[in-house]
């Protein structure tokens, strides 16, 4: 069973085209009702969005997680009517009421398309570009994935063998994320990726030659991509024909992505509002709907117009869906038959189970040694590669700083010169492509079947900022390798420091940041992340140190986000009721442990507390966060090498947080720690200060 469409000819009916019109209709109604969206380019996309889900596309409505689908994602995610349309055509749950219901409170129908909310919907998408790279990401999932399960078959002959589609628009192309993904898309000869670019040439302010005038076809080609333009009919609508040819001669070139530019009109075929910029953001209004409901040959009084036959013909999709389930189902039994160990494999990863005794290989750090948490990080990785297969990943050009490279074959194509190129390699180089690395890592998880990680610095969280939110929103259980977190980058100054990235970073809801104070607590957070990848997914940080730090003895409540490393002691050297607490994450922490021996020594009882995440102390009941922070001890200091604001609700009004407020310097990293009052001098005067605060 081929991948590959076994026919080029395309049957277009009277009804098909009935159907097209239907969706326009919808379109114009779904904006019209609610007051407010984007009709024209789902007007315009009609055909490509009906052609994709009724006669290319492999999927089942029945099923829509399975594993053999091909993937379809809108990346011009604001004509969302242009994905909900076609899954309520297609039966994936949605009824003519969601239509209706566009845009409005608690619908399933929102402004922009929501995975996780809406049956169907493969990613979320809105802010441009974002699905370009997403659908890469995909792609390159779909290879790994079938670099795990089944790389001796023939190209287009295995189970695990699809086709991602993405729909872009001109501005998504404009969006420096594509450019990004584009290229890294290219480099990688993903066959199995095809964009559709609606080329309408209008935006929000006009038209495109406001801000673009560049041959976007000669930069595909320049990319390494396969490139085609499908020209309009005579009377200004796509040519479902042109279409056709196009994407199936897509799906064919196997060795390079494929781009298709489809020139459209928006709004088409509109009267008035058709290749106007108010068509892409605004209601129609109800004059220029009915006239257009008149052009379409529907009745220009009434509304959601969905004719019995109309719908019971694009339902058909159904049977044909699970018609192409079946013939796959049984290349997958014959493959699970043929190759029982690799199928026990994806039986366990699929369930999101990892392997029997992996927490065995986690390594564990003798107490006292100095080792830095990137270094950490790296063991860790190089000990679990070799357990957990669907574990891959690499870094924006920082592989030697992140400690990223744990495989010694690199997720490179056939034909690069790389000696250890492999088109199933598990090190990803993503380039120095920081933005496009989010996204695409969003895309690999959201593909499923495997476990994605990718590094940079800590300050270049900054370019990747929009890819994690969204990681965020959806609950993607990506994992960042965020190194060099603070000053203690030291003679790279100001530009490479980052200040105020965690406090940014620990804003976006949903990301846990995960800052370890040494070797031990980075091993049991690594250990903790890939426990919730399932269990409690979400996108985690992890903050590493450039230079080393002390380590102490392991304690697995590293896990719960802030525990006592050590314990306030009266004269004689037994545990009691702290008078003062000190708060630490990663290399900060060392300071309270050293600030409390001078404390102690000053007849102050005083815990030290390391957080080493803010996120997943905060999930941790009541009682268990009493006991780590007394709310009877209100002299508490919390230090951090980066602005304050993660902490003042710590630390309370006697409080002190021992922070840095402006941008670094090119300096020796130790020289500027003492520079700018990250001493244990400077935490116990803090905590004197707090005592006061407290006593008042």
């Amino acid at each position: 069973m081929s991948n590959k469409p076994t026919t080029t000819d395309l049957e277009w009916t009277e009804l098909d085209q009935r159907a097209v019109d239907t969706v326009r209709v919808l379109a114009m109604d779904s904006v019209q009702k609610v007051g407010n969206g984007h009709p024209g380019t789902a007007m315009s996309l009609a055909p490509a969005a009906y052609l994709l889900f009724q006669k290319v596309m492999r999927h089942d409505p029945a099923d829509p997680d399975w594993t053999g689908r091909d993937r379809f994602v809108l990346s011009v995610g604001h004509t969302s009517l242009t994905l909900y349309i076609q899954l309520y055509m297609a039966d994936y749950g949605l009824e003519l009421d969601d239509l209706k219901a566009f845009r409005t409170w608690g619908s399933r129908t929102p402004g922009h398309p929501e995975h996780g909310h809406t049956v169907g919907v493969e990613t979320t998408t809105g802010p441009l570009g974002q699905g370009v790279a997403n659908a890469v990401g995909m792609a390159m999932a779909a290879r790994y994935e079938r670099g795990l399960f089944d790389p001796e078959a023939p190209q287009g002959e295995s189970p695990f063998d699809h086709t991602v589609f993405v729909v872009a628009g001109d501005g998504c192309l404009e969006e420096g994320i594509s450019a990004e993904a584009s290229s890294l898309a290219g480099h990688q000869k993903l066959g199995n990726l095809v964009m559709l670019w609606d080329d309408n040439h209008i935006s929000i302010e006009g038209d495109t030659e406001t801000a673009i005038s560049e041959d976007t076809l000669k930069r595909y080609e320049a990319y390494g991509w396969h490139v085609q333009r499908v020209e309009q009919l005579a009377n200004g609508d796509l040519d479902p024909q042109g279409l056709h040819a196009a994407l199936l001669a897509a799906q064919a070139e196997t060795e390079r992505p494929s781009l298709i530019a489809a020139r459209s009109i928006i709004a088409w075929p509109a009267p008035t509002a058709q290749n106007t910029e108010a068509a892409h953001g605004s209601a129609l209004g109800d004059d220029e709907v009915a006239a257009t409901k008149r052009v379409l040959g529907f009745d220009a009084d009434k509304n959601f117009q969905v004719e019995d036959e109309v719908l019971a013909h694009v339902r058909e999709v159904r049977e044909r869906g699970g018609e192409a389930h079946a013939l796959w189902k049984k290349r997958f039994d014959e493959w699970r038959s043929a190759n029982p160990e690799r199928a026990a494999e994806f039986d366990r990863i699929a369930r999101g189970e990892l392997p029997e005794g992996w927490e065995e290989a986690l390594p564990t750090f003798e107490p006292g040694e100095s080792v830095a948490t990137r270094k950490a990080s790296g063991n860790v990785l190089k000990a679990l590669g070799p357990v957990i297969p669907e574990l891959w990943g690499g870094s924006a050009d920082l592989a030697g700083s992140n400690n990223t490279t744990f495989a010694k074959t690199s997720f490179l194509p056939e034909g690069n010169s790389l000696s250890n190129a492999d088109k199933y390699g598990r090190t990803l180089h993503f380039g120095i492509r920081e933005h496009a690395m989010g996204s695409t890592m969003n895309g690999i998880a959201l593909h499923g079947n495997t476990r994605i990680y990718g590094g940079t610095f800590l300050v270049f969280s900054d370019y990747m900022r929009p890819a994690v939110r969204l990681a965020a929103l959806m609950k993607q259980p990506v994992t960042y390798v965020w190194t060099h977190d603070s000053i203690g980058v030291g003679e790279d100054g100001p530009t490479h420091q980052p200040i105020e990235h965690l406090a940014a970073l620990r804003a976006i809801p949903g990301l846990n940041m995960v800052r370890p104070a040494d070797a031990n607590e980075t091993a049991i957070a690594w250990g903790e992340i890939l426990k919730r990848h399932s269990t409690a997914p979400a996108p985690h940080g992890l903050a590493l140190t450039r230079q080393g730090v002390p380590t102490y003895p392991a304690n697995a409540e590293a896990a719960k986000g802030g525990y006592v490393l050590f314990e306030a002691e009266d004269a004689e050297g037994r545990s009691t009721m702290p008078r003062a607490v000190l708060i630490g994450t990663g290399s900060e922490v060392q300071l309270a442990v050293a600030a409390r021996e001078t404390l102690q020594s000053e007849g102050v009882p005083t815990r030290v507390v390391s957080m080493p995440s803010v996120e997943w102390f905060e999930e941790q009941d009541q009682a268990y966060r009493d006991s780590v922070l007394p709310p009877s001890v209100r002299a508490r200091v919390a230090v951090e090498a980066a602005t304050a604001l993660t902490w003042h609700r710590f630390v309370g009004e006697a409080g002190r947080v021992v922070s840095i407020e402006h941008y670094g310097a090119s300096a020796d990293g130790k020289l500027l720690f003492k520079e700018f009052g990250f001493t244990p001098e400077a935490v116990a005067q803090a905590a004197r200060e707090s005592l006061t605060a407290a006593e008042r």
